[in-house]
């Protein structure tokens, strides 16, 4: 697997690296927060340590978490409870105390990815609301059987807010999944392509604005 390591103890980092290598991993290692936002769409495991230079490890994860599902798992010396159960609540898949056994770790690692591996089997194909259909593997979509003229970034758009109907989506999400920054990207562009979209849907109703928030798809309206 790609595994990202968010660590600025140079020693610790190689001593990581080593050791999900062993175990045949990929590992790359950031030493920044801010790094780690920025790349983290490239892998499927990240050990994050809450002690980092730009900013700390729980504004981080809270970030990763409001646009990736990835397992997290924090890596850090912070042993006392308040910082676990932060932790914890913040969305990490696991906390590990420094120093970590090596067959510890690579136990952890393949019980968080195993549980990801079970939801990411249930990943649609297609998604049928109403009379929208959406083919996420032709990358088609059709309204009353009719193909609808999306640009790419509109049927990303489409297929993302569809796939979790009823839900909202972020705008972090959503700029995070089109653009691969959420916290850089302009919210100009989102606007542009969702006003593109709600008119050649022509589905009054079915694009939701949630308020400060994000937006929602409603099923029954398609």
């Amino acid at each position: 697997m790609e595994l990202l390591i968010v660590e600025d103890d140079d020693a610790m980092a190689s001593a990581l690296a080593a050791a999900v290598a062993t175990a045949g991993h990929h590992p790359t290692r950031v030493a920044r927060g801010a790094d780690a936002l920025l790349v983290h769409r490239k892998f499927e495991v990240i050990l994050l340590d809450l002690g980092l230079p730009d900013m700390d490890g729980l504004e981080v994860l809270r970030k990763l978490r409001q646009v990736t599902p990835v397992p997290i798992l924090i890596l850090t010396a912070r042993d006392d409870e308040r910082s676990v159960v932060l932790g914890l609540r913040s969305g990490a898949d696991d906390y590990l105390v420094k120093p970590v056994k090596l067959v510890e770790l690579l136990a952890r690692i393949e019980a968080v990815t195993r549980r990801a591996g079970r939801n990411s089997a249930l990943r649609q194909q297609s998604v049928v609301l109403g009379e929208l259909e959406i083919d996420l593997e032709r990358r088609v979509a059709a309204l009353r059987s009719e193909v609808l003229p999306l640009t790419a970034t509109e049927f990303d758009l489409l297929a993302l807010l569809a796939s979790h109907a009823g839900s909202v989506v972020t705008r972090e999400q959503i700029l995070d999944a089109l653009w691969g920054d959420a916290f850089v990207a302009s919210s100009r562009s989102l606007d542009v392509h969702l006003t593109g979209l709600r008119a050649k849907l022509q589905l009054p109703g079915f694009i939701i604005n949630v308020r400060g928030v994000g937006y929602r798809v409603e099923a029954g309206q398609a």
